[in-house]
């Protein structure tokens, strides 16, 4: 069965994300409305401006709809802002800034510097037999994971080697880069076939 995939569609580098799983078999729509929300099998949290995108979610009625479809198994991917968004914790949130949550970690905000920073990078990544082109724009790292996360990811040389950039928890993929600002699909691969075994109830899924 074709896995539907939707991208929240409030803020941010959305139609890229669409394309890239479509790359994969996907078939990709935009979400806005808790009605689009409820109709697909994964979502993709993209890159974007984190506050501006919580303030959307509560103004379109979808934060606490995104909530609870995360703790009833919703497979999820976040990349950049979308990692902001589905951490448990934030090291320096913006005033009260709160997030959606969905994995036991603790990210750290524009972590990389401010836009003028933003630089490229390999990182090692689990799984792939050769590293990761990144591309990080005021990027977040993750702090802390707890004892369910998986590290996948980690900066492999510069000033900033060692940090950890992605990461899983279950059906909950994040990165802290753009890998739909590249042509290396391998990401968005990874997603579609999770979204793909948790619609077969594959066990390996919750291996993680």
């Amino acid at each position: 069965m074709t896995p539907r995939i939707g991208v929240l569609a409030l803020q941010g580098d959305v139609r890229e994300h669409l394309r890239a799983l479509r790359h994969h078999g996907a078939e990709a729509q935009l979400v806005r409305r808790p009605s689009e929300l409820a109709a697909v099998d994964g979502l993709v949290l993209p890159g974007g401006e984190s506050t501006t995108m919580i303030k959307l979610a509560h103004a379109f009625d979808l934060f606490e709809p995104l909530r609870e479809r995360l703790r009833a198994g919703l497979p999820a991917y976040g990349a950049c802002a979308g990692m902001i968004l589905l951490a448990d914790r934030l090291a320096n949130p913006a005033g009260a800034q709160d997030t959606v949550g969905g994995i036991d970690i603790t990210v750290r905000r524009n972590a990389f510097g401010r836009q003028v920073d933003s630089f490229e990078a390999p990182v090692d990544f689990a799984g792939m037999d050769d590293p990761f082109h990144a591309v990080f724009i005021r990027a977040p790292w993750v702090e802390e994971v707890g004892a369910a996360v998986t590290v996948l990811a980690r900066v492999s040389a510069g000033p900033y080697a060692g940090r950890i950039v992605a990461v899983r928890q279950g059906r909950v993929l994040a990165t802290a880069f753009h890998p739909e600002l590249t042509g290396d699909l391998r990401v968005h691969g990874l997603f579609v076939d999770l979204v793909r075994a948790t619609n077969s109830a594959d066990p390996a899924v919750e291996e993680e």
